[in-house]
């Protein structure tokens, strides 16, 4: 009897072993594919993937080490891995499908970067599964991009990272299927036809074209952009080349009537596109500028298509495609406004363009055809005004593309939660347009750090491949999910877009106003900049005076304390990427500073006995030790990727009006001049306390 019951018991574990339902892990895709359908979970355990069948006899396409490991055999029947190139498959070109199935994955390719893309959305799929501990799902994706051409923008002109990080990045870009780089180079590379435009840390044509080839290798092609008619700082504030100023006062833009601009602008562009020889572009900038034409008698607007000729026809000559910003035309014949006014009626925009056309209209043989005229707007590109104005060059049969950006001139980060509404809305926009592609511009401006710059990044993937499958959260959570954690997926978790107050708040706290950036340009900084320190005479006036900003900095260190909490919890589950997080950290931990110093001259201001006023003072002196080792933290992090320091060689440019905050020293001073400003008030307004203090003999 009893050998009989554990017999049954035994039956009855094995059945229930075997009928139990297997876990479904929760997986995440970014970008979204097009057709994402999970019906269950496979047979496929991630510690049991060994071997693999290719139709075409082709290695596997992918390095990564999930697949390291993996053996090929000959017969499809008994891998657990087959793929294939099928030219016949119905997707677009870089299109794809993936199916797996109870013992099997099957990956199909329209083409090579389609086979590509469907290893990458699997390794997405097992990492989710090996980390939940969980097999494969039972799914089928049928995927393809609805931009041919998704590029990002790789801003280099007031620093470089390490080497080895650009590596890193484009592995990261590879894997959210983003295929083009337009890399604005200026300085960084070191010429040899004209090598005093080169910086001291210039790297070789020969290391930017090993990138060039890694680049390649994941399928993502490198153009870069070598400013021309203006934003020549890097060349003209040179001496040996101010001869071609258009203004001499000033080493802005290029004289575009010396045929001598022309050969320094040509031996530039040669050698950049030596240093990245898969690229199809060569972008020649020429935005925000306006040459004087010497006399000649010819418009700003013919001086610029004068330029825009020549320089097209160089690239068409080199087998490249040129891009130009688009603006100018645009504001030299009037029409450019509405395209930062989405408020404006469709009858406004029309009447504004029905005056003015005819200016651009004049010129339209003078506009180059085989120009890529680049329409960049950052903040409204859902304005009937923008669209307006891309569709006259597409009505003139000019071909136009699209640019967004993931950051502009923030500090510290980019804010507008990465500005993830106008990136998906120009996407979407250049969809429903039928354009080819869109850029996502990076501007290195004030310079924050690129791994911050990554949410952006992974937003505009998502929006250019999918289109909108999915919810600025959903993509949120989905980031999270693919850059640390499914474990971090939850809102809970959530804090970037709670740091951007912080953020907001401290560029200026300190100051007179917005200053910032204007600091290094004023005779007296501390004076015309730096806010004022309480009058111990008149005490408590100034804390009514700042109570705004005193309050919101009472206010603002509760969110530090909130999100520091949140980004060390994060930190200890992570399992990927904890230096972005550290980045973060230390972002977070250096805003909190222009709050307790605000709060520490209220302290002051408001101490009403000898002894609480000696007490505020040596609050006011502990600021001083507090920032040094906050610099000293937050310079630890950034220089792990970062070079922080220009070579002394280096001529800053003169940048005027930008100031450009990343151009304002050699060293990293230029991210704390407010904050050295500001401390630098309260030790000569200290030392002057001491001395009256013991100039007054009541005081003795």
């Amino acid at each position: 009897m009893k050998n009989s019951c554990i017999l049954f018991l035994s039956i009855v574990f094995l059945i229930s072993c075997k009928t139990a339902p297997k876990k479904l892990g929760e997986f995440e895709v970014l970008p979204l594919p097009q057709k994402f359908e999970i019906t269950g979970v496979s047979a496929i355990k991630m510690d049991a993937l060994k071997d693999y069948h290719s139709k075409d006899g082709s290695k596997l396409p992918v390095q990564s080490n999930l697949f390291l490991d993996l053996e090929v055999v000959p017969n499809a029947t008994n891998a657990q891995l087959t793929f294939g190139l099928d030219e016949n498959l119905d997707v677009k070109a870089e299109g794809y499908t993936l199916e797996i199935t109870e013992n099997q994955i099957n990956i199909i390719g329209k083409d090579t970067i389609g086979l590509f893309y469907g290893f990458k959305t699997l390794e997405q799929l097992m990492v989710d599964a090996q980390e939940q501990k969980v097999n494969l799902p039972l799914c089928t994706i049928e995927d393809y991009p609805l931009l041919a051409y998704r590029a990002i923008h790789l801003d280099v002109k007031h620093h470089l990272e390490k080497t080895k990080y650009y590596y890193t990045l484009i592995d990261k870009l590879a894997s959210y299927k983003v295929n083009a780089i337009i890399l604005e180079i200026e300085d960084k590379l070191k010429f040899e036809r004209q090598p005093k435009v080169a910086s001291a840390d210039a790297l070789s044509i020969d290391e930017w074209k090993k990138l060039s080839d890694y680049a390649n290798g994941q399928h993502i092609s490198i153009s870069p952009l070598v400013q021309g008619l203006g934003h020549a700082s890097f060349i003209l504030k040179h001496e040996e080349y101010k001869h071609l100023r258009d203004n001499p006062e000033s080493d802005w833009a290029f004289n575009p009537l010396d045929p001598k601009t022309y050969e320094v602008q040509f031996d530039l562009y040669l050698e950049a596109m030596e240093a990245t020889p898969h690229g199809k572009y060569l972008h020649v900038g020429g935005d925000e500028v306006h040459t004087s034409g010497r006399n000649s008698g010819k418009s700003a607007l013919e001086l610029q298509l004068t330029w825009l000729s020549k320089v097209s026809a160089f690239a068409e000559k080199h087998g490249r495609t040129p891009i130009f910003w688009d603006d100018m035309p645009l504001k030299q014949a009037e029409v450019y406004e509405p395209m930062f006014r989405p408020e404006m009626t469709k009858v406004e925009v029309d009447s504004i363009w029905a005056k003015n056309e005819h200016k651009l209209t004049a010129f339209l043989d003078k506009f180059p055809k085989n120009c890529i005229y680049m329409r960049w707007n950052y903040s409204s590109p859902e304005a009937y005004g923008n669209t307006k104005a891309m569709e006259w060059f597409r009505s003139h049969d000019l071909k136009v593309m699209g640019a967004t950006a993931g950051q502009t001139r923030w500090v510290l980060m980019p804010q507008s939660e990465s500005n993830m509404d106008n990136i998906k809305s120009f996407a979407v926009n250049s969809i429903h347009s039928g354009l080819n592609g869109l850029l996502l511009t990076l501007w290195d401006d004030d310079s924050p750090h690129f791994e911050l710059y990554n949410r952006g990044i992974i937003a505009f993937a998502e929006y250019t491949w999918s289109g909108e499958q999915r919810t600025k959260n959903e993509i949120k959570a989905a980031y999270r999910q693919r850059e640390f954690s499914h474990a971090l997926k939850d809102s809970t978790h959530a804090f970037i877009d709670a740091l951007e107050k912080p953020v907001a708040f401290w560029k200026n706290a300190l100051l007179k106003g917005n200053k910032r950036n204007y600091l290094k340009g004023m005779t007296n900084p501390i004076e015309e900049g730096v806010i004022d320190f309480p009058d111990k005479n008149k005490k408590g006036e100034w804390s009514k005076k700042y109570a705004n900003r005193i309050e919101q900095a009472s206010q603002l260190m509760h969110t530090n304390d909130s999100i520091s909490t949140k980004i060390t919890q994060m930190k200890s589950m992570a399992l990927r990427n904890l230096y972005t997080l550290e980045v973060y950290e230390q972002v977070n931990q250096m805003t909190n500073f222009a709050p307790r110093a605000l709060l520490a001259l209220k302290t002051y201001d408001n101490a009403e006995s000898p002894e609480q006023e000696l007490e505020a003072v040596k609050g006011l002196g502990q600021l001083q030790k507090d920032f040094v080792l906050l610099r000293k933290n937050l310079e630890t992090i950034y220089s792990k990727t970062r070079i922080l320091d220009k070579p002394d060689s280096d001529i800053l440019n003169e940048d005027i009006p930008h100031w450009h905050l990343a151009n304002q020293s050699h060293n990293f001073d230029w991210q704390f001049m407010a904050e050295q400003l500001f401390l630098e008030k309260i030790n000569l307004e200290l030392e002057n306390l001491i001395y009256l203090e013991n100039a007054d003999p009541t005081k003795k």
